[in-house]
């Protein structure tokens, strides 16, 4: 079914080519802008907006005010904090900007990967007092071994393209795989029964980009890590909350997992107390990550297709279901 947009409240700050592209897509629709952070604007435009197009993720406020919303867009990937239980009761739609990084992210995986399996710390350090030692007699590269991803969403396909490059045997878990995807040798689907269990057992790697919801919460947890080999290392660049961080620092303290590289974490910034920091075995680095070529150009192709899209009623980029909630 075709849908209308009357009025759209828009709360990116982009200018010049970028906005003209947007509302562009958007006309003739009434188009209200408001800054991020102006509470009472936003409030006036939720009055009568039908469409919701935000820098950031769907407040309280949004959530709550924005009755008449049929369809809001959240302009980054994770979007925990706004798939909450009102907007999926009311029926509005929900995207992201879920894409827009992928090639990048998952160079950032591997940096995090070579940064352990290169032992990168006590490198720096060698080199800082000049010693020259080989530190890898007991070290074995990429090649040959097998990575499992948890998540095979943009992200996800990304890193099995780069892990096939790097000669490993790679192994997914998801909800559901129709067709094997490319650069994937073995999938494991939660909606045919599979467990992250085999995924687990049978890999050196693990990386987590898998969408943060009540049921990735704490995913991996003691007796995740119980089952992993006590030479794999684990890639979060999921969540933080996908962990469970006591469990994580157990199993690096005891050496059950040889090591750990995570961009995210349940709080952040990670607390200077957090015992994390000082596992020397974890590289950690702070939520943070080079930007793709024109970022910003890519969130616009992204909000001008599903514009397209949802007028067509057909199905958007990127869009949430209740099975994506969040509720902790």
């Amino acid at each position: 079914m075709k849908n209308t947009i009357h009025t759209a409240l828009v709360t990116l700050d982009y200018s010049g080519t970028y906005w003209e592209r947007i509302a562009a897509a958007l006309a003739p629709a009434k188009i209200i802008r408001a800054a991020a952070d102006d509470g009472a604007a936003i409030s006036r435009a939720l009055k009568e907006a039908d469409v919701a197009i935000l820098a950031g993720d769907a407040c309280e406020r949004v959530r709550n005010e924005g009755i008449h919303l049929k369809w809001i867009h959240c302009n980054h990937a994770g979007l925990n904090a706004s798939a909450r239980p009102e907007i999926f009761a009311r029926g509005t739609i929900l995207t992201g900007g879920a894409g827009r990084s992928g090639p990048v992210l998952a160079e950032h995986v591997f940096f995090l990967l070579l940064a352990l399996v290169y032992d990168a710390r006590t490198l720096e350090e060698n080199q800082r007092h000049h010693a020259w030692e080989n530190i890898y007699e007991e070290r074995h590269g990429l090649y040959g071994k097998t990575m499992g991803i948890v998540g095979l969403g943009h992200t996800g396909r990304e890193v099995a393209a780069r892990a096939r490059a790097f000669g490993m045997r790679v192994l997914a878990y998801g909800r559901d795989f129709p067709d094997l995807p490319e650069n994937v040798d073995l999938c494991y689907c939660a909606d045919r029964g599979d467990t992250l269990d085999e995924l687990l057992k049978a890999s050196d790697v693990v990386v987590l980009s898998i969408r943060l919801s009540d049921e990735t919460h704490h995913l991996i947890d003691r007796r995740a890590f119980a089952l992993m080999k006590n030479t794999a290392y684990l890639v979060n660049m999921a969540r933080g909350q996908v962990v469970d961080e006591a469990a994580l620092y157990g199993a690096l303290q005891d050496g059950q997992i040889a090591g750990a590289g995570s961009d995210v974490f349940r709080e952040e910034p990670l607390s200077a107390q957090s015992p994390l920091w000082d596992l020397p075995n974890m590289i950690i680095t702070p939520h943070c990550t080079p930007e793709m070529p024109d970022m910003p150009g890519n969130c616009v192709e992204i909000i001008c297709d599903n514009i397209q899209r949802y007028r067509a009623g057909l199905p958007l980029r990127n869009r949430l279901d209740e099975r994506d909630m969040y509720t902790y």
